[in-house]
Formats: C-alpha cells, sequence, structure tokens
C-alpha cells in the first residue's frame, strides 16, 4: 500500500513538472543572476525587466495565435517598424493628432495581417514564404519613409503610452496584462478559440466539420498584425524616436518566447497563461546577461541555443504524444 502511494505521489510530480516546468525555470534563472549580480533584484531593476518585456508580451498574443494555426507570421518585425515609421512621420511631418495617427497605424497593420491570411488562404501559398516576402517588403517601405533618418520631436501627450504610469505601474506594463488576458480570454471563452485549436489540429477535419477555415485564417493573421501594431506603437513612445530598424529580430523574440511557453510549433497546443512565463525568462535572461556583462554576441548565440532547445523539446513531446 505504501508503495503504492509512493507511485502515485511520484506521478503527481511528475504531471506537476509537466504542467509548471516553464515556471520552474524561470524561478531558477531569477535565484541565479539574483546569485551572480548585485542589482538583480532591486525593485528599480524588476520594473525596468517587466517594462521591456510588455512590448514583447503584447505581440506574443497574435503570433502566438498564428502558431496555433499551425503557421508562422515573420513579418511581425517589420510591422512594428513600420508602425514606428509611419506613426513618427504622421505626427511629426504631418501635425497629426496623437490618437488618430495612433488608430491609423494599428489599423495599417491589421491590414497588412489581413493581406498576410488572404494570400496563404487564397492562393495556398506556404505561411514562411508569404510572411517572408512581406516582411522584405515592408522593411523596404518603412526605410524609403525615413530614408534612414530617425524621426524624434512627438507631443509630449503621446509618451503617456510607453513611458508613463499607473499607480507605480508602469502603463506599457498595464497594456500587456490587458492584452495577454484579451487572448486568454479568446482562446478559452470564445468559439473563435475552439476553431483556432481545431484547425491547429487538424485541418480537413476542421473543414469537414463546417468551420470556414478562410476565415478564420484571415481573422489570425489579423490579429497578429494588430497586436504587433499596438506593440511597435508602445515601442515609439517608450523610445521617443522611430527608427527603420527598430523592429529588426523582433520575430525571433517573439517566436522564442511562445515556443518556450509552450505553444507548439505544429499546432493545435498551447495556452496563453504559459506565455507570460516564456516572456519573462527572455526578459530576465536579457537584463541578467547586461548586469553580467556578458558580450552582445555571446547573448546572441545563447538566445538562439534557447530557440532551438525549446523547438526540439517541442518536437519530442509531439512525437511522443503521437
Amino acid at each position: 500500500m505504501g508503495h503504492l502511494e509512493n507511485l502515485k505521489g511520484a506521478a503527481k510530480a511528475v504531471n506537476f513538472a509537466k504542467r509548471n516546468g516553464i515556471y520552474i525555470v524561470l524561478l531558477v534563472l531569477i535565484g541565479f543572476f539574483a546569485f551572480a549580480t548585485e542589482n538583480f533584484l532591486v525593485s528599480h531593476n524588476l520594473m525596468n525587466v517587466a517594462r521591456q518585456v510588455s512590448m514583447l508580451g503584447i505581440a506574443s498574443v497574435g503570433f502566438a495565435f498564428v502558431l496555433l494555426l499551425g503557421g508562422i507570421d515573420l513579418s511581425v518585425g517589420s510591422v512594428i517598424t513600420l508602425v514606428n515609421v509611419v506613426c513618427g512621420w504622421l505626427l511629426v511631418n504631418q501635425g497629426m493628432n496623437p490618437v488618430l495617427a495612433v488608430v491609423l497605424t494599428v489599423i495599417m497593420a491589421t491590414l497588412i495581417g489581413f493581406a498576410n491570411g488572404w494570400i496563404i488562404a487564397n492562393i495556398q501559398m506556404p505561411p514562411l514564404i508569404v510572411t517572408l516576402a512581406m516582411m522584405i517588403i515592408i522593411e523596404g517601405i518603412a526605410f524609403l519613409i525615413s530614408k534612414g533618418v530617425p524621426i524624434y520631436g512627438f507631443p509630449e501627450s503621446f509618451a503617456v503610452i510607453g513611458q508613463g504610469y499607473i499607480g507605480p505601474i508602469p502603463v506599457p506594463v498595464v497594456i500587456m496584462i490587458v492584452i495577454l488576458s484579451i487572448g486568454a480570454f479568446i482562446l478559452n471563452k470564445t468559439y473563435f478559440g475552439r476553431y483556432f485549436y481545431a484547425l491547429g489540429g487538424n485541418e480537413e477535419a476542421a473543414k469537414l466539420s463546417g468551420i470556414k477555415v478562410k476565415n478564420v485564417k484571415y481573422l489570425v493573421y489579423s490579429l497578429s498584425g494588430f497586436f504587433a501594431g499596438i506593440a511597435g506603437i508602445v515601442i515609439l513612445s517608450r523610445t521617443n524616436s522611430a527608427t527603420s530598424n527598430v523592429g529588426e529580430g523582433m520575430e525571433l523574440e517573439i517566436l522564442t518566447a511562445c515556443v518556450l511557453g509552450g505553444i507548439s510549433v505544429t499546432g493545435g497546443v498551447g495556452r496563453i497563461s504559459n506565455i507570460v512565463a516564456g516572456v519573462l525568462i527572455l526578459g530576465v535572461l536579457s537584463n541578467g546577461m547586461v548586469l553580467m556583462n556578458v558580450t552582445e554576441f555571446t547573448q546572441m548565440v545563447i538566445k538562439g541555443s534557447v530557440l532551438l532547445i525549446a523547438v526540439a523539446f517541442d518536437c519530442l513531446q509531439h512525437r511522443k504524444t503521437a
């Protein structure tokens, strides 16, 4: 009897580790950097980490929806760049009202996402190729608009989005929490969320069950563009300067955060709640390495290795389940 209880206890421990392994990794990282550096656990630094990862967390929600469909969106980084440049140009060169400029640029980002979804659904091109081509096109447009010169001189009221506080909490962190909550609500409480999982699990079966696959793809890629647009606005307000390379490489960080958070690259598996841990792991890792004076290129090696290990683990889990 005692042996059976021990086996049950061990099984519960294994299941707990599987469900919460990402949070255990996060706690281990925090403990390591707290021991290795003097200033990591200082309240100001922790708040800085939260502010830094907020843009990543916002964009990761839309990207997670795309991954759940078994797709990918490599254009999110360039969409963030274009939103920066276009919004900056409207504010400075056209003197547009900040609210109107923000609304127009987020609509533009959503339409770019819709275009990705339309091409993928109707022409049936691979999402990797479509979004890679869109990434290149958008980067070129952003450079043509800015001519490679930073745009600055925004109204003071615009800085509230990226630099303001609600009580002791930075506004970007509040925006991230709201966006993550919306993402979790869509997945867990709406039939759209069930459609995302169904398409990622088996697109043909979803089609036969009556789900309008094309419409779901339009929606998912539009949401990816929408959330990337919001992230771009937050970054622009925080840096107070629009440049033509601000979103460069962000698509890989967003992908890493999602995969670390348990969103399967093969589609149909994942939860928004775990993305929080994935985003925080990247933020803690980056901040801790900076405090330890790790070089930029060494950081690239470590982050790339983290992505490789996360995807390898996901593939092994998928094979085991199959």
